[in-house]
């Protein structure tokens, strides 16, 4: 059986992919920092990615490594840098002190790209984000191709689903961030984005840094609907549409096929 250890295993994407790492059949470790409830075959290992020498008990004997922890809804960068960055480097360091042929699988983010673009962003597209959190997780993913260590990065959109809240958030970052009804975004359900990382997992994506993304992208207006608090729309010129929006060609070129296709789907299913 595989072990795998998953960091951020508590967060909003984190808590949704452990149970389905534990149903594909793997044996999962959840770093944690304190008591916390887990599902059922996962076990928890203390550890803090704030220090290096606490993580060689959560390494040791892994087969891989996913790592999700991140820091993200905060006005303190430093502490984002910390978290992101040094973060990284600290469990980077584990790993190719304790498991060095453990894959390590790292998600990033979309809001990497430019908001400027010109067209859907694609993995080789320059990034230069100003913000702390894109800014950290690029610096985040520039160790991780230096580590020496096999890897994949996987650039997440916007993730939904499972009553997560996510969705049912946009009404108000529309009101708070000004954003234009019209402005699409590319999104993905949390069962997709276990696909990905169980074909990560499998190898497919070693040494890529892959967009995840799902069929179709959606507008803020349709988002703020389908959560059932609807926005006012907007015939005002739409700047920077490409903002947001991610080119999913070579994920499909590796295999991935998302099983909720589109947002419209998943409200089908029940599973918004």
């Amino acid at each position: 059986m595989t072990t795998i250890l998953l960091t951020g295993a508590t967060g909003l994407v984190g808590s949704r992919l452990l149970p389905r790492l534990v149903d594909a059949g793997f044996s999962v470790r959840a770093l944690v920092r304190r008591d916390v409830d887990l599902p059922a075959g996962a076990t928890a290992v203390r550890g803090d990615l704030d220090d290096a020498a606490s993580l060689r008990e959560a390494v040791e004997g892994v087969d891989a490594v996913v790592h999700l922890a991140a820091l993200f809804r905060t006005g303190d960068e430093d502490a984002i840098w910390r978290a992101n960055h040094d973060g990284t480097r600290h469990l980077l360091e584990a790993v190719s002190s304790h498991a060095p042929t453990a894959r390590f699988v790292m998600a990033s983010t979309g809001q990497v790209y430019d908001a400027t673009a010109d067209h859907p962003a694609h993995e080789d597209d320059g990034t230069s984000p100003s913000q702390a959190y894109p800014a950290s997780k690029i610096a985040a993913e520039n160790l991780v191709r230096e580590s020496g260590l096999t890897w994949a990065i996987l650039r997440l959109p916007f993730v939904y689903g499972d009553g997560d809240g996510h969705l049912a958030s946009i009404p108000r970052l529309a009101t708070l961030f000004g954003l234009h009804p019209a402005h699409t975004y590319s999104v993905a359900h949390h069962r997709d984005i276990a696909v990905m990382v169980l074909l990560a997992l499998s190898g497919v994506a070693d040494g890529r840094t892959v967009n995840v993304t799902d069929d179709a992208p959606v507008t803020v207006w349709e988002m703020a609907t389908l959560a059932g608090d609807p926005i006012p729309g907007s015939a005002t010129t739409l700047e920077n549409p490409w903002s947001g929006r991610m080119d999913g060609s070579l994920a499909r070129e590796l295999g991935f096929q998302p099983t909720v296709p589109t947002i419209r789907a998943a409200a089908a299913e029940g599973i918004l």
